[in-house]
C-alpha cells in the first residue's frame, strides 16, 4: 500500500524550500539593491524586465504560484492536525515548532494582500511598474512598514527553520548531534538575512 500522507510530507517539504526559499532569495536580492539607491534599484528591476514576458510568467506560475500554494494548502491541513505543547515541555525545537505555525499563518494572510495589491492590481490590472519610488511610498506608511518588516522576519524564520526541518524529514540529518548544528546554523543564517532587512527597510526611510 502507498503511504500517501509520507509523500505529500515529503512534496510539501520540498515545495516550501524551493518555492518560499526561491521568492525570499530574490526578494532579498533586489531589495537589497535599495542600498545603493534608486537607480540601482530600478536598474535591478529593468534587468528582470528583459526576461521574456511568456518565461517570466512561466517562472512565476510553475515554479512559484504551484508549489507555493501546494505548499500552503497542504501546510494549512498539517498545522489543523498539530498538538503544540510548549506549555508542557519548553524546549527550543518545541517553540520552533509553534513559530513555524504561526508564521505560516501570519505569512497566508500577508501574502495575499501583498501580492494581491502590488503584484496583481498596481502591476497586472493598473499598469503600474515596480520602481523605487513606488516601493518608497508604499512602505512610507508606518502600519505597511511594520507589517512588511515582520512579514519578512515571519518568512526568513519560516525558511531557515524549515531548512532543519528538511534536512531531518529527508533523512540527510539523521542524529541529534548533526540536527542541532544545522539549527544553529540556520539561526545564523536567518538572523543574518534579518539584518540584511532592516539595512534596506531603512534606506528606503532615508
Amino acid at each position: 500500500m502507498i503511504n500517501t500522507t509520507f509523500y505529500l510530507r515529503r512534496l510539501h517539504s520540498i515545495c516550501g524550500l524551493l518555492a518560499l526559499g526561491g521568492m525570499l532569495m530574490e526578494h532579498i536580492f533586489t531589495n537589497s539593491m535599495a542600498l545603493g539607491g534608486s537607480a540601482v534599484f530600478n536598474a535591478a528591476l529593468e534587468t528582470m524586465e528583459l526576461i521574456p514576458k511568456p518565461i517570466f510568467l512561466g517562472i512565476e506560475v510553475g515554479l512559484i504560484a504551484v508549489p507555493f500554494l501546494f505548499h500552503g494548502i497542504y501546510g494549512i491541513y498539517i498545522a489543523l492536525q498539530a498538538k503544540n505543547n510548549t506549555g508542557s515541555y519548553g524546549y527550543a525545537r518545541n517553540w520552533q515548532f509553534l513559530l513555524q505555525r504561526c508564521t505560516a499563518w501570519y505569512l497566508l494572510v500577508f501574502l495575499i494582500w501583498h501580492v494581491g495589491y502590488l503584484r496583481i492590481f498596481t502591476k497586472g490590472i493598473s499598469g503600474t511598474p515596480i520602481s523605487y519610488e513606488l516601493v518608497q511610498s508604499y512602505i512610507s506608511n508606518p502600519i505597511i512598514f511594520v507589517l512588511y518588516i515582520i512579514a519578512m522576519f515571519a518568512a526568513i524564520f519560516h525558511f531557515c527553520n524549515g531548512i532543519t526541518t528538511f534536512c531531518m524529514t529527508w533523512g540527510i540529518a539523521k542524529g541529534p548531534r548533526i540536527q542541532c548544528v544545522i539549527d544553529k546554523l540556520c539561526m545564523l543564517m536567518a538572523l543574518a538575512l534579518c539584518l540584511v532587512t532592516v539595512a534596506y527597510m531603512g534606506s528606503y526611510l532615508l
